[in-house]
């Protein structure tokens, strides 16, 4: 599932080779992967635990907000999303829950918690945070209604 996410990824953030059909595809799927997001995104507060850090269900849930964050980023894409019910909500309810996670335990979702002297960020979780907001903000673009709920 992962391996299918980092694909469709690619293939959603290279805008010049995406044709009518393609996009229309990523439209229909999108409805899908918002509501795989919204189903798992606790997933990732599991990564916490240094037991979970395999977690499969929480990179997954890593790779869908990724490649959110790549459908939100193409205006064909966006007003859909935008109206999506309850993903707004979602992402916002997130990110107050990694930030508290990341007071409470060793902040993992940020790259400058998670870095310890010279080590090499490998952590699937690092910049979880980071990709929250950007969907968050991607998600009130040119949307007052989002805005205002934000």
């Amino acid at each position: 599932r992962v391996t299918l996410l980092e694909l469709m990824m690619v293939k959603a953030s290279d805008k010049n080779s995406v044709t009518r059909e393609e996009m229309n595809a990523f439209v229909r799927h999108a409805d899908f992967l918002a509501v795989c997001f919204q189903e798992k995104c606790g997933a990732v507060l599991k990564l916490t635990a240094a037991a979970d850090a395999e977690d499969e269900e929480a990179l997954v849930t890593v790779r869908l907000l990724d490649v959110l964050c790549e459908m939100t980023s193409n205006n064909g894409q966006l007003e859909h999303l935008q109206a999506f019910p309850g993903l707004l909500e979602t992402a916002v309810d997130t990110l107050r829950l990694t930030h508290l996670a990341g007071k409470q335990a060793v902040n993992i979702f940020t790259a400058t918690h998670a870095v310890t002297g010279q080590e090499e960020i490998s952590h699937p979780a690092v910049g979880f945070k980071s990709h929250l907001i950007r969907l968050i903000g991607n998600l009130c673009y040119k949307n007052k209604e989002n805005q205002e709920k934000v």
